[in-house]
């Protein structure tokens, strides 16, 4: 509950060194009062079914970047966990293990929310059921499938999924499937669709029926302009950022951008460090990896006096960078949590407050800061089941 949110902030004031003044706190007190109001949510954090079982499980502090007691300690209100399968290879047998790991990851998700801690939190497929979860004081679980690879050559499993709780799926993630190229292949030079396949425009249009987001950070570029171009509803890239600041493959160059824009989408900006900032995280890494082979013992703030990390404020400039260049309703946040994410200032649920501080700090408003933490993915959600609605002639 936000109680312990602002508990927890208390006491970090109370403990600290030196008394912030009276603009410090104005500030904090603020920011505080918006975090409160809005409702904070992070579309990507990876799970293992190891940490949704009966004696270990989310509703303890367990030894990931995000559970309950850190979104309690955090202030943050929703976390899509993700369904995530690695690329395997195309045929029977790979479909079939896909598709298992898949489905545990499904159920696991629903052991949380059903059976571990059906009191702290529940399962939102709409806006509505967001509000009404919060409402009790509960946080909120949705769904993402990172990497539609388990769907084989089966579209039937596109409602299956729907009808478990899916509310976004990406066609592709590290490596070529049976439905989209990836972005590897800037590394590698190699395209099997040189975009979508017939089969992927075919999902698409499955999801587009049931009212699942169409999520485009891993695709490859031509994989991206055509899925938008089919694409019959608004799309989201649940955890990418801006190129032009971090030159990495993944990233979103600004021609991507606009694509998003036009089609009514979300860019959830997210907190990996190569993806903030690669020059910086790039320096780190060598100088972290330099004073380790010296003394295997040294501490992470010793590290950092030598080499300032990726930080909140690197990640705000990607904020500042997206909303610039497409405007205030087109970016939103992610961590990619437990899946590589994480940065000084976020590296966990915990911390999710900072965000808004540093939001506070320059300058957005409180209408803003909603719309980035939430409002933009939600509408996008809206639209995409409106269409849905439109599609199925109710």
């Amino acid at each position: 509950m936000k109680h312990a949110f602002l508990m927890g902030l208390c006491l970090l004031y109370l403990n600290c060194e030196q008394a912030p003044n009276k603009k410090e706190v104005d500030l904090v007190q603020k920011a505080q009062w918006i975090h409160l109001k809005a409702t904070p949510l992070d579309t990507h954090d990876d799970i293992d079914v190891s940490n949704f079982t009966d004696t270990l499980n989310y509703s303890s502090d367990t030894n990931t970047q995000v559970n309950l007691p850190k979104m309690e300690a955090g202030g943050l209100d929703v976390a899509w966990f993700v369904v995530y399968t690695q690329q395997g290879p195309l045929n029977a047998e790979g479909y079939k293990k896909a598709a298992e790991n898949a489905q545990a990851k499904l159920d696991a998700i629903h052991r949380l929310v059903e059976q571990y801690a059906p009191d702290k939190i529940g399962l939102a497929t709409d806006r509505k059921e967001v509000a009404a979860l919060r409402k009790q004081g509960k946080k909120v679980a949705m769904i993402g499938v990172e990497n539609a690879y388990p769907v084989g050559l089966d579209t039937a499993l596109v409602k299956s999924y729907y009808d478990q709780g899916v509310r976004y799926m990406s066609l592709a993630h590290n490596g070529h499937n049976q439905l989209s190229d990836s972005n590897t292949g800037e590394f590698d030079g190699t395209a099997l669709h040189e975009g979508i396949s017939e089969l992927g425009k075919q999902v698409i249009e499955k999801m587009n029926y049931y009212g699942i987001m169409v999520d485009v950070s891993h695709p490859s570029k031509a994989s991206i302009r055509q899925t938008i171009a089919h694409s019959k509803a608004p799309v989201i890239a649940s955890h990418s950022a801006a190129r032009a600041l971090s030159d990495h493959p993944r990233n979103l160059d600004d021609e991507q951008l606009e694509w998003i824009k036009t089609s009514g989408g979300v860019v959830q900006t997210v907190a990996l460090g190569l993806f903030v900032n690669k020059k910086k995280e790039d320096a780190y890494r060598k100088v972290r990896d330099s004073l380790l082979k010296i003394n295997p013992e040294i501490s992470k703030d010793q590290i950092n006096a030598q080499q300032a990390p990726v930080d909140v404020s690197d990640f705000v400039d990607q904020i500042d960078y997206i909303k610039n260049k497409i405007g205030i309703d087109h970016v939103g946040i992610s961590s990619d949590f437990d899946g590589g994410g994480g940065i000084e200032g976020w590296a966990d649920a915990s911390e999710t407050f900072n965000v808004t501080l540093e939001l506070v700090k320059r300058g957005y408003s409180e209408a803003d800061i909603q719309k980035i933490w939430s409002g933009n993915l939600l509408r996008v959600l809206d639209s995409v089941q409106a269409v849905a609605q439109q599609l199925q002639g109710k």
